[in-house]
């Protein structure tokens, strides 16, 4: 007789992000303090581990390019937020380098799990590298997973969301590795006057 397994539902692109409520190093947030705005949030599988340090930093040096964009940054671990602020203020004496964005405390692993962040093929107790640009609707936008060895490329990251947003703005799509100023992919004419004004347009 087969046995039926409930897995957790996996969050998807263009649908509600699931709402979060969680205490983070700047105090309560949830998913609603950020509507209106984009939200890059971001999961590490421990404090203090070297390959989500260089990638902390990463994130922190490029916080004003993501603020204006209008989005801010949001990171998560399933780890106290005593240990966040003794991690954060670890790499400021280190590196000097301040962590401006808060972090998550998920010790129950409620929003990891809400958001597919625990892969228990990787880790039954920590989240593997997950990254959520989420719209100002709170609408999930893009996702991407990493493994836990290896860390994340966050220009790539920027990139995206300027090219989300631009796609957005104009109704447009962007090739492989787009950069703004770049030619983008139009969609092609609904109608027969707009195929031969297109025609005309080169």
């Amino acid at each position: 007789m087969s046995e039926t397994i409930d897995l957790p539902s996996m969050p998807r692109i263009n649908e509600p992000a699931p709402n979060f409520s969680a205490n983070t190093t700047d105090g309560p947030r949830s998913l609603s303090d950020y509507k209106g705005k984009w939200l890059v949030l971001f999961s590490h599988p421990a404090d203090f581990t070297p390959v989500c340090t260089t990638e902390f930093m990463g994130f922190a040096q490029a916080a004003d390019d993501f603020k204006a964009l209008n989005c801010e940054l949001l990171g998560l671990s399933i780890d106290s937020v005593h240990a966040h602020i003794a991690w954060m203020r670890s790499i400021e004496d280190k590196f000097g380098v301040e962590i401006p964005f808060p972090i998550i405390e998920d010790l129950s692993m409620q929003v990891a799990k809400s958001f597919g962040m625990i892969h228990p093929g990787a880790s039954d107790t920590s989240a593997v590298r997950a990254t959520f640009i989420i719209d100002p609707e709170g609408i999930i936008r893009a996702m991407v997973y990493y493994p836990m060895s290896n860390g994340r490329s966050v220009a790539e990251f920027l990139r995206l969301l300027k090219a989300l947003q631009t796609a957005d703005a104009n109704a447009i799509a962007t090739p492989e590795n787009w950069q703004p100023g770049q030619p983008v992919i139009v969609p092609p004419p609904k109608t027969a006057a707009a195929a031969k004004a297109r025609a005309g347009e080169g």
